[in-house]
């Protein structure tokens, strides 16, 4: 019933194909993803997940994150409002149906930047995106990019280091994923992004020119 119900869901979602962009946290996802927006500002359209962690320095709630208290994050999971949704260092992280039909109602092509749990859950569903996978050089280049970020405590990311090893090794699994995409230097990183999405990016364009 709850996969049928998705099946359903999806299947009326029209619009063009979206995107899911996964990786360890400091791979370089939001780097690369600010890139791609700012050059095709007019063709993505980034579905803004939900937290219940306190905003950075710099972030905005609406853009960044959907900043939300627990208890009301988790009666929307409750509601199935949520395509997604995960446990991650005692804050709760999720995609609501809302943010992807928001994006794809407009003829842009969706961006979700989701873990992995969040990819095995989709991949379970109709939505039939492209699946990216932004992976770090090492573990010692992903230590240094955490550290130098100094935004929490040791235990917290020594957490997200652990999290980032199993990810690195799934991200393997053939058929995880469309493109597996190694950002050692960023601006290489950034062509094979777009070279990959480069199809699905003319579509939208040719679609916008003939309305």
């Amino acid at each position: 019933m709850y996969m049928r119900y998705f099946s359903r869901l999806f299947s009326a979602m029209a619009g063009p194909r979206p995107v899911v962009l996964s990786g360890p946290s400091g791979a370089g996802k939001s780097t690369l993803l600010k890139k791609l927006m700012k050059e095709y500002d007019s063709v993505f359209g980034f579905s803004v997940s939900h937290t219940t962690r306190k905003p950075r320095p710099g972030e905005v709630n609406g853009k960044d994150y959907h900043y939300v208290t627990r208890e009301a994050m988790q009666a929307a999971i409750d509601g199935d409002e949520f395509i997604e949704n995960a446990e991650f260092s005692g804050n709760l992280y999720g995609t609501s149906k809302a943010a992807v039909q928001d994006v794809q109602a407009k003829n842009l092509i969706c961006i979700l930047d989701i873990d992995m749990q969040g990819v095995r859950n989709i991949k379970r569903t109709d939505l039939n995106p492209i699946y990216i996978s932004i992976q770090p050089p090492s573990m010692d280049v992903l230590e240094k990019r955490l550290r130098d970020r100094n935004t929490e405590c040791e235990e917290s990311l020594q957490k997200r280091l652990n999290i980032a090893k199993v990810d690195m090794e799934l991200s393997k699994e053939p058929g995880m994923f469309d493109v597996v995409i190694i950002n050692d230097h960023l601006d290489v990183a950034y062509v094979q992004l777009k070279e990959t999405l480069l199809q699905e990016i003319n579509s939208v364009k040719k679609i916008s020119a003939s309305s």
